[in-house]
């Protein structure tokens, strides 16, 4: 192990002396201040070690007086040489118990000391997972999402507000071993954040301090019956908020099922699924349906629960916008939250000037105040039965039409000729020769 000098001491911080001193085998590191953990360090090393300093309570109880301060200008040299002398004796010390080895001649402490080696530092692993944040800040990555193991790795509070985490994004990153009184691993840096450097990924700029406005590009929602009839009376764009409302039964759920497998089409957009409230079965359906993430909660969590989960798929889809992407988050249903957390998570979506976008499409039995688009459905008639009196877009002629989804043209093989068949004179067989084209003109002896 090279020999560190006492400035790099000096500079580290405590938790990585304890772990210096930990590898050299020190024992009591934890009870000694830095100034002493320090020396013990170097003393281990074989190093000098730098010169004491005195201490602050000390110097604060008895001041120096000028006839003081000239000797101990004097005595420094002195003072030092034989501080560096005694500080090797120090740090050797162990600390004694009052039972003995038994030889009776040293400490049983101190001979398994001298008997095992040094250990050596730990290699890095790479730990992946969800984020799970608690109240006080602080979290865990969960290796196994929804489930507590002991490969959970601790998150630091400085490291999560750092990095701008919340409960759901997957990161990546070095961990160390647990210490003896640590329980977990703790996540060494953070090095991915959904997949995006952390570097990138850390804006910086809070959302509600971005500008904001009404969406200007439509999205294209494919060549279904039902979502061209809705694009016709109602289309919305990037930076939407709409909200589908109707009775039991209007084809709520069927609806937004159809736009979550048409958005998903769409190249650019993170779409996300969330059903909160809803019947077991029907969660099982949305996650059984690829090409977007879902998730979500049953009608039997509580209502604490739900407006959690809502807000966190909020707060990733409002972190993607601010990064300059276009998310799209599709709620089923709003029902079960209080009207308060229903509108701030129709709040959530807006078209970010100079940044991204935050689409949000939720379902609700009665409209809530604050959409921009609205579709009002009805239990009779033919799927979607939109009321027209209600179904609209607010400042719907920005929005500008959207860019059609190109599908690669396959070029089918031309189909072979297939030739007419004849029947030969005298014969009852057909051949499969190709008609000669007749003359305009047949000669006269041509019929014989």
């Amino acid at each position: 192990m090279s020999i560190i000098s006492p400035a790099d001491l000096e500079a580290s911080p405590l938790a990585d002396l304890h772990a210096l001193a930990s590898a050299l085998g020190i024992d009591g590191y934890r009870r000694l201040r830095k100034e002493e953990l320090a020396e013990a360090i170097l003393a281990r090393q074989g190093a000098t070690a730098p010169a004491a300093r005195p201490s602050r309570r000390r110097a604060a109880a008895a001041p120096a007086s000028p006839a003081a301060l000239r000797e101990d200008a004097v005595g420094e040299d002195e003072e030092t040489a034989a501080a560096d002398a005694e500080r090797p004796s120090r740090a050797g010390r162990t600390r004694r118990r009052r039972g003995r080895g038994r030889d009776g001649d040293a400490p049983a402490e101190s001979q398994r000391e001298e008997a095992t080696p040094a250990r050596p530092e730990a290699e890095e692993r790479i730990a992946e997972g969800v984020v799970e944040l608690l109240a006080n800040g602080s979290g865990f990555l969960r290796t196994a999402p929804g489930e507590t193991t002991d490969d959970d790795v601790y998150i630091s509070a400085a490291q999560a507000r750092r990095c701008e985490l919340v409960s759901g994004d997957r990161i990546s990153g070095p961990v160390r071993p647990a210490r003896r009184s640590e329980r977990h691993p703790s996540l060494v840096r953070i090095d991915t954040i959904n997949g995006v450097a952390a570097e990138e990924a850390v804006v910086g700029t809070r959302i509600d301090d971005l500008e904001v406005d009404f969406p200007t590009v439509a999205l294209a929602l494919g060549e279904d019956p039902a979502l061209a009839a809705l694009a016709a009376a109602a289309p919305f764009g990037r930076g939407s908020r709409v909200l589908i409302c109707g009775p039991t039964r209007s084809g709520r759920s069927e609806l937004v099922r159809r736009l979550r497998a048409a958005l998903a089409q769409v190249e650019g957009l993170e779409v996300e699924t969330l059903a909160v409230g809803v019947r077991p079965e029907e969660l099982t359906e949305w996650k059984e349906i690829d090409g977007t993430t879902a998730s979500g909660l049953t009608f039997a969590a509580s209502a604490e629960a739900q407006e959690a989960a809502v807000e966190q798929a909020a707060e990733r889809g409002r972190r993607i916008a601010v990064r300059g992407g276009d998310a799209v988050l599709l709620i089923d249903t709003l029902d079960g939250l209080s009207p308060v957390a229903a509108r701030r998570a129709l709040a959530a979506a807006r078209n970010l000037r100079g940044a991204g976008s935050l689409t949000v499409v939720a379902t609700a039995r009665a409209p809530l105040g604050g959409e921009t688009t609205l579709v009002a459905l009805n239990a009779d008639g033919e799927f979607p039965a939109l009321d027209p009196a209600l179904t609209g877009t607010l400042r719907a002629e920005l929005l500008a039409p959207p860019e059609p989804v190109k599908a690669p043209r396959v070029r089918k093989p031309r189909a072979p000729r297939k030739p007419k068949a004849t029947a030969v004179e005298g014969e009852g067989a057909t051949s499969t020769e190709p008609e000669p084209e007749a003359d305009p003109a047949p000669a006269a002896g041509d019929a014989d």
